[in-house]
């Protein structure tokens, strides 16, 4: 998709911030520091359409960008950084089970991973829990950029068995640098036989 419109709706905080629309959501999850923001900002060729951080654990609300009147683009807080109090590991908890279980307007959930790490414990329970509501999971393995070329292929596959991922489910790797990676995930994205409620 060629993107010439995105714009931040909100920055929610609880659900009752989240904003009422018809368009589909798409929404990212990932763990702290995976790139999600990146990612977004790569997939409609803006630089600081999402902020990004080296900080992790930045982004602790749920933010909303709206994609050429098309999609929503839905931004989740990052899981499992561990520098963060457990009062607020929790509430962030909730915020993003009530949207994950209750959004009605939610289409697709794109799981990042890091492509360079073993799959980790909160990413095999995220995996798990977006698996029981939706068909056909897509993991997108982001800083390809990272590895070597060689090591690509190999890396993808200790993903797919870390995650235990169904012959359905969709794996791609992408770099933000490259773009590589970035075609294949707007297609996906488009697709509209691939979203399930």
């Amino acid at each position: 998709m060629n993107v010439t419109k995105a714009e931040m709706i909100i920055t929610a905080g609880n659900k009752t911030q989240f904003p009422q629309h018809d368009l589909p959501e798409i929404a990212f999850a990932g763990k702290s520091n995976v790139g999600k923001s990146s990612l977004i900002n790569a997939l409609v060729n803006r630089k600081m359409l999402a902020r990004t951080s080296s900080q992790p654990g930045k982004t602790q609300t749920i933010n909303f960008y709206n994609i050429q009147e098309t999609f929503m683009f839905v931004d989740l807080p990052g899981y499992g950084y561990a520098k963060v109090s457990k009062d607020q590991r929790e509430k962030w908890g909730k915020l993003i089970d009530g949207y994950l279980q209750n959004r009605t307007n939610l289409k697709k959930v794109i799981l990042l991973v890091d492509i360079r790490h073993e799959v980790g414990e909160n990413d095999k329970m995220m995996y798990d829990w977006i698996a029981h509501y939706h068909q056909n999971v897509i993991v997108v393995a982001t800083k390809m950029d990272k590895i070597k070329r060689s090591q690509v292929q190999k890396n993808l596959a200790v993903i797919r068995k870390g995650l235990g991922l169904s012959k359905e489910d969709i794996l791609l790797g992408f770099s933000t640098e490259t773009k590589q990676g970035k075609e294949e995930l707007w297609s996906i994205i488009e697709d509209g036989e691939n979203i399930n409620r």
